[in-house]
């Protein structure tokens, strides 16, 4: 047997612990059910695993290091689980940097993960450096997508879930919102070169907004609010010309907005939540020193305090 779907379902309990070394599954997709316990260790017997989908289901177990020595493993969701602790300790060892070389999509959301990203943790993830022949589309189909192979899969890209059949060779995806992350996002996530989806909200994420995003050329959403980035929005991200979605609200930004043809196409949510922005599309001016203009604050305020005089007389 190569594949093993059973999503949606009222499958409870845990997995099975012994599976044996002759194991041929190609895709493991329980998604959607009750099941309990931890991964079995077991499970890396199966040395064809391409997919991995547990999500949404109430597994309690630490980030599944072992895995990571299966080069074939493209796909791995664990979202809306209780998975918990640190992932940066799979950076550790002599063959760390060829752990998961493989993965095209990882996501993590919506689970109890915590500490900082190693900087060496994105170098591992070379299919995602690597440019793919569906430049600038997403959904292209890869001529050499193997026919027997299953794909299907409900992601959350550009802000809406979205079921992807047969997911294709050139699609790539991060999703580690929704967890308990902090520190600084590694530089390192600039060689990523090939990824279509970055999602980072909902978490504790300090410093500064890399500016070596600029480098994603196929990035196509990025998702970083409500996290506690500061400082400016670096310039380098107007270089991302197939970027449709772009969330930034609810950190500690300031500065002039960069100028450049998708940022003025984003709506005001995309910033609001910061205190310190200014410029296109805001209504908030910069002035020469690309700060907050005086009167745009004090006509801010004064705007509010006409509100609530107004809002206190039709109360009386």
């Amino acid at each position: 047997m190569k594949v093993l779907k059973m999503r949606k379902n009222q499958l409870h309990g845990m997995l099975p612990e012994n599976i044996g070394e002759g194991c041929m599954l190609q895709t493991i997709d329980l998604n959607s059910n009750r099941i309990e316990g931890k991964i079995p260790r077991s499970l890396s017997n199966c040395r064809s695993l391409d997919v991995l989908d547990i999500g949404n289901n109430h597994i309690v177990d630490s980030f599944p290091t072992w895995l990571g020595s299966n080069s074939n493993l493209r796909v791995l969701i664990l979202r809306s689980n209780q998975f918990y602790g640190s992932i940066g300790s799979l950076t550790e060892g002599v063959a760390a940097t060829k752990k998961f070389s493989g993965m095209q999509i990882i996501d993590l959301a919506s689970n109890n993960f915590s500490g900082s990203l190693s900087s060496k943790w994105f170098d591992m993830l070379q299919t995602m450096m690597a440019n793919s022949s569906g430049e600038g589309n997403a959904l292209a189909l890869d001529s050499s997508f193997p026919e027997d192979k299953y794909y299907q899969e409900v992601l959350t890209f550009k802000g809406n879930e979205l079921t992807f059949t047969k997911i294709l060779t050139t699609f790539k995806m991060i999703d580690f919102s929704n967890n308990a992350f902090d520190g600084p996002i590694p530089v390192s996530v600039g060689k990523l070169i090939a990824l279509h989806g970055l999602s980072m909200s909902h978490n504790a994420f300090t410093g500064r907004i890399p500016s070596k995003l600029g480098d994603l050329a196929q990035l196509e959403s990025l998702d970083l609010s409500r996290n506690k980035f500061s400082g400016v929005i670096p310039r380098n991200l107007t270089s991302l010309t197939y970027l449709a979605v772009l969330n930034l609200s609810y950190n500690n930004l300031t500065g002039m907005i960069p100028e450049g043809p998708q940022f003025s196409s984003f709506a005001n949510s995309s910033f609001e939540g910061n205190a310190g922005p200014c410029g296109k599309p805001l209504s908030k001016q910069c002035n020469s020193s690309g700060t907050r203009s005086l009167s745009s604050s004090m006509s801010s305020q004064d705007s509010v305090g006409t509100t609530e005089k107004n809002s206190a007389l039709y109360r009386r």
